[in-house]
């Protein structure tokens, strides 16, 4: 279906009055790198389904359709502009570096030419952890809204956005001296970080109903997720205005027609209504938080605490994340306050958009293998400290500060030693889909993110009596763990229940993810064009999830000869500053040489992903062969290829895929580098239904 069809089908639906629920409430996440997925409070990485805490309060108004209504307050304390009696009042989670964010600003402006007097629209900060200029500029934007309130705010907002691809301190102190700010009371601020709690405080909210990406709106307090066209705003915006005129027509004044409308929303995510026509798009599963999954701890893993405790939490982190450095201080209070009943296991989960995260998980590792557990903690507790400062000479002055050799240190980093350990931990997480960091099985129940202190008490007191009670019944302590992951699941799973319906076992995977994405004419491919299953692969050449699923792929391709066609999609992500031009640089070739040459160029970025400069593109062009470099290089130069590459992103992003790697096989979305067998079960499930 074309964008402009499914435009027209959303409205067709509205009239029918049942849409509103399929257009709204979805949820960011998916199986890869998200181009503008977070979990506040998780980073989000590739490979796997990046969701929030799950959890939702009770009660709530739902609007037309039956979508949930979300509580968000709007204070004084947030920059907004249109009416303050105005009918609908849309909060949008937002920030400065994301290209979808900016995207939607033109969005943002149509509606209020359209609506001068019926909407305003409400900023709130989600500055995303791999986009590393956000958090500074939005705290510059809130110091705006600080001295200038609403005029100086939205003044610099429009230049960030405008500038967005160079948002460092010097230009956030141009920008801000360029718009007339006090510069002693800007820079004040900045160096003091005078507004962070309070757009953490964003954040927070931001994650607790649901809003994991950016931009995220709420349109009185109902979900429109992502960078949507004008025409599904209207949708929303339209239904809600008639509902609002029915308020004031009851009596209700319009300045209060905010608060009325709010009266009783959900103040947590809830679960995905089901859709009212099965030929809907369904909305998003979501975890069970009652799953219990094998999470093996054999061998020797750095740990606190005994290896007969109670409960094992283990937990996958990287040193990098600003959301495990933030839960590291919740983890001290489980230990303090627990003692030897629990006991914490580190595993490594490097995210692929934190390129130092990987040497200081090698670092640690050897750290372990030199010193044990003391040694470990030790060099853990100073990269942390150190978070901003991971580099291989400041990692090497960390680990002479706490006694390692030298020399096997600087071995292991030469060498990548420990990497395979590492990747092995990788795989495990994203197998169980936790792929985004920090993540904790306790006992193999799955809590993500750096979630409060309380969170991580009321599971660990239900396992505590389950474990107990183990013990009791004549289980030996140390056998307790292995015991009750003994039947746990080693794929994730997913609430299969009604919303609301509490699952009293781990429920069964949810029927598989459809998408729109349409198959294009021109577009390299591999297989016979009239193969009964289409597989495309939507993929970014940086991406090391996209490098790993590739023996998959080809292990797929050998296993049903002639019967798959594999199509590449371009999704170059923003935080991989090499992926579009060398996604521009293989469509030249595939121009030039057709698909035998595409491919041969394609396997050689993957083979050289951490290298890929202008001199490598032209290099690796060269070693394909048969490539006019002098049309090469002026394709690069003058960026030939660069709209086919956009609107590859764009259908994507349309379809809902905004990580990578993704796969469309014969409609079906698969999110992530999954393990050969979903594949083959999709490729199957394709082939009888063909």
């Amino acid at each position: 279906m074309s964008r402009g069809s499914a435009i027209i089908a959303i409205l067709i639906a509205s009239i029918a009055s049942f849409s509103v629920g399929n257009l709204v409430g979805q949820r960011s996440g998916g199986g890869g790198e998200g181009a503008e997925v977070v979990v506040a409070p998780t980073d989000g990485d590739g490979g796997g389904d990046v969701a929030g805490a799950p959890g939702a309060a009770g009660g709530g108004e739902a609007a037309p359709g039956g979508t949930p209504r979300y509580a968000i307050p709007v204070t004084a304390q947030q920059p907004s502009k249109g009416p303050a009696d105005a009918l609908v009042t849309i909060v949008m989670f937002s920030e400065f570096q994301c290209p979808f964010c900016s995207r939607v600003v033109a969005t943002e402006e149509q509606i209020l030419r359209e609506y001068p007097t019926q909407v305003r629209i409400v900023w709130r900060n989600l500055p995303l952890g791999f986009h590393p200029n956000a958090m500074p500029a939005a705290e510059a934007a809130m110091e705006a809204f600080a001295q200038g309130g609403n005029a100086k705010f939205w003044q610099l907002h429009d230049l960030l956005f405008q500038n967005q691809s160079d948002l460092s301190r010097e230009n956030l102190d141009r920008f801000a001296e360029q718009v007339g700010l006090n510069m002693t009371r800007y820079r004040a601020a900045m160096d003091n970080h005078t507004h962070q709690r309070a757009i953490e405080a964003d954040a927070a909210l931001a994650g607790q109903i649901g809003a994991n990406g950016t931009p995220n709106s709420f349109v009185n307090g109902i979900q429109v997720t992502g960078a949507q066209p004008f025409e599904a705003f209207k949708t929303v915006i339209d239904a809600e205005i008639a509902n609002a005129q029915r308020l004031v027509r009851a009596g209700t004044p319009a300045a209060q027609i905010y608060a009325a409308v709010q009266r009783g929303a959900l103040t947590r995510a809830a679960p995905p209504t089901p859709a009212p026509d099965a030929q809907q798009p369904q909305a998003r599963p979501q975890p069970d938080p009652n799953a219990v999954y094998r999470v093996p701890v054999e061998g020797r893993l750095p740990q606190l605490g005994p290896d007969d405790a109670l409960v094992t939490i283990v937990q996958f982190s990287e040193f990098q994340c600003p959301f495990c450095k933030r839960v590291e201080p919740t983890i001290q209070q489980i230990v303090q306050e627990y003692g030897r009943d629990v006991r914490i296991v580190w595993m490594n989960n490097p995210l692929g958009f934190h390129p130092n995260a990987m040497p200081a998980a090698i670092a640690v590792q050897e750290a372990f293998e030199q010193g044990g557990n003391a040694k470990f903690w030790a060099l853990h507790a100073l990269l942390f400290e150190h978070q901003t400062e991971l580099e291989r000479p400041n990692i090497e002055t960390y680990a002479q500060q706490v006694g390692l050799n030298m020399a096997q240190l600087r071995a292991a980093l030469d060498n990548n030693e420990h990497q395979a350990l590492i990747t092995s931990q990788q795989q495990l997480a994203q197998g169980l889909g936790a792929s985004g960091t920090p993540a904790f099985f306790i006992n193999g129940r799955n809590v993500r993110g750096a979630v409060p202190f309380e969170q991580f008490k009321s599971v660990i007191d239900e396992e505590l009596a389950k474990a107990r009670a183990l013990v009791a019944a004549g289980t030996p302590r140390a056998r307790v763990y292995a015991e009750t992951i003994r039947n746990g699941a080693t794929s994730q799973q997913m609430l299969a229940a009604p919303a609301g319906a509490a699952p009293s076992a781990p429920a069964a995977p949810a029927a598989p993810t459809r998408s729109n994405l349409a198959v294009p004419d021109n577009a390299p491919s591999r297989g016979p064009a009239n193969a009964p299953v289409v597989i495309q692969e939507i993929s970014d050449y940086q991406c090391p999830f996209c490098s790993r699923v590739g023996p998959t792929i080809e292990r797929l391709l050998e296993a049903f000869p002639g019967r798959i066609r594999l199509v590449w999609r371009d999704l170059p992500l923003p935080f991989h500053p090499n992926a579009n031009p060398a996604a521009q640089a293989a469509r030249e070739v595939f121009r030039q040489g057709g698909n035998d040459k595409f491919w041969a160029y394609n396997a050689l970025l993957f083979e050289n992903q951490r290298d890929l400069t202008r001199e490598t593109l032209e290099r690796l062009a060269q070693q394909v062969g048969g490539i006019n470099m002098a049309q090469f290089r002026q394709a690069l130069d003058t960026e030939r290829h660069k709209a086919a590459v956009d609107a590859d992103m764009a259908a994507a992003q349309a379809a809902g895929i905004n990580g990578t790697p993704g796969f469309v096989i014969n409609g079906e979305l698969i999110s992530g580098a999954v393990p050969y067998e979903q594949f083959e079960a999709a490729v199957n499930r394709a082939l009888a239904a063909h």
